[in-house]
């Protein structure tokens, strides 16, 4: 389901492919039909899930598929959709608006940094642990030839070491107005790694933005399975993968502690509005993660 995931599975790069798998079948619809737009999920999959996604892509075995998929997890496959949508959105507005910097904690294989709109290449900062990092630069040669020349690969543990000092090894510059992402990536780590990620925002000017998800504290806590009984047992009962979590009406206190100020609360059913029922299609997105945009005060 996301980019980061090595700190308790153990196997970063296999995790890391999950969402983008998602977002190349998302692909195989016609274009007023998808969530996304993303030419380079395809072509950033490895040999054998490219197979997958080209044979399992095709109608009418990518509605076999992906009906399969909504049903042992209904709403997740939408749910990482919409996150992406939204996130592409307000990063656009934000290059408009003035970025200095990205910085993307927990990028995993995320293609965003090699889709930046004409006239808005700022520097971008992917961190993520080594193995991911390893992938993701062999990925960048075998498909574009090398990395590109504004994106800085940084590896670092989240939930192990502070950030920051190996953030501005690779170029970081603090008080620069930045647009920091952290999607699918909190529920991975522990509280005190996320706050320990959130420390490093400090160091933003003003006017920078946050775009950040969580899974909501009562899936965690066994309390709201929100029909998702098979995600709850895979990721909290055999291997408890998913350590953190919050309720939706602590987040702003919460983001307020270091700076930030909640612009935007999304979840299930803005997703839906926004996103799902323009395209035409009838899809789930999953309640117990959201989606959460701050502003730097």
């Amino acid at each position: 389901m996301t980019e980061y995931s090595a700190t308790t599975t153990g196997n970063t790069t296999e995790n890391a492919w999950g969402p983008i798998v998602q977002v190349a079948l998302e692909q195989r619809f016609p274009p007023e039909q998808r969530i996304t737009q993303d030419p380079l999920a395809y072509p950033f999959l490895p040999a054998y899930l490219r197979l997958i996604v080209k044979v399992g892509g095709t109608s009418p075995l990518r509605e076999l598929l992906l009906g399969l998929i909504d049903r042992q997890v209904p709403g997740v496959r939408g749910g990482v959709l919409c996150r992406k949508r939204a996130i592409d959105d307000r990063l656009l507005v934000a290059l408009k608006q003035g970025m200095d910097d990205v910085v993307n904690l927990g990028a995993g294989m995320d293609t965003r940094a090699c889709r930046m709109p004409p006239g808005y290449v700022i520097p971008i900062y992917e961190v993520d642990l080594p193995n991911t990092i390893m992938a993701k630069a062999a990925t960048l040669r075998r498909v574009l030839g090398g990395l590109p020349v504004h994106l800085h690969l940084v590896t670092a543990d989240l939930e192990r070491q502070d950030i920051g000092p190996a953030l501005q090894v690779a170029g970081y510059t603090p008080g620069r107005k930045v647009f920091f992402i952290m999607e699918g990536v909190s529920q991975y780590v522990t509280e005190a790694a996320v706050r320990q990620a959130l420390e490093v925002t400090r160091s933003a000017g003003p006017g920078s933005r946050l775009a950040f998800t969580y899974i909501r504290r009562g899936f965690l806590e066994g309390r709201e399975l929100y029909d998702l009984e098979v995600l709850y047992r895979q990721t909290r009962m055999r291997k408890s993968i998913w350590r953190f979590g919050l309720n939706p009406e602590d987040v702003a206190g919460f983001l307020d502690d270091y700076g930030w100020r909640e612009v935007e609360h999304l979840g299930s059913a803005e997703y839906q509005t926004r996103y799902v029922r323009p395209t035409g299609r009838n899809m789930p997105v999953m309640a117990i993660e959201q989606f959460v945009y701050a502003e730097r005060v």
